[in-house]
């Protein structure tokens, strides 16, 4: 039994939700997502309120149940809200520049890394070194983050590389001479 999937789905106001045989469009001030919905799953719309159902009982149903539910969570808090994630670039001559949709890393390499921005992801830099990854899509918004994270992660011993804006490194300590 699904507890996730059973809990009925407020939309939050000026969020509006169509749903058809198998997909469902959630539009809000932010913007608009579409969704086709995992097999054996089904959407109710009365009054503000999304149920989302299963077809049996069986194992596939009740995780289908669960994913359907909260993946439509996630898709009315981002048309409402949006998401975002942060990330910092530490480093000695480390930096972050957007020109456009192409975002030019400079970590360290003998040559920059160019990374297009996908549609629907909005970035912004502050002092070179800080990045404010937003959208409202929020499978998007965290592969963008990680894909950047991806290029230099946080090395062990000084901490250099892109790391996310509340993430711990644990340094470790270096050879001694003896």
């Amino acid at each position: 039994m699904s507890r996730i999937g059973k809990k009925p789905l407020l939309l939050p106001k000026g969020v509006k939700a169509a749903a058809g045989a198998n997909d469902i469009t959630i539009e809000g001030p932010k913007g608009k997502l579409s969704l086709t919905l995992p097999p054996m799953t089904s959407v109710k719309i009365d009054n503000d309120v999304l149920q989302v159902s299963r077809a049996d009982d069986s194992r596939t149903a009740r995780t289908m149940h669960g994913l359907a539910r909260s993946l439509i969570s996630g898709m009315i808090i981002g048309v409402a809200e949006g998401y975002k994630k942060d990330l910092e670039i530490v480093g000695v001559g480390y930096k972050a520049q957007l020109t456009g949709q192409k975002l030019t890393l400079n970590l360290g390499y003998s040559h920059p890394i160019v990374y297009d921005v996908p549609q629907g992801i909005k970035i912004t830099i502050a002092d070179n070194t800080k990045l404010n990854i937003s959208g409202i899509d929020k499978q998007l918004v965290g592969e963008a983050a990680a894909t950047i994270r991806r290029f230099k992660k946080p090395e062990p011993y000084k901490g250099k590389g892109v790391r996310y804006a509340n993430e711990h490194i644990t340094i470790k300590e270096g050879k001694t001479v003896a």
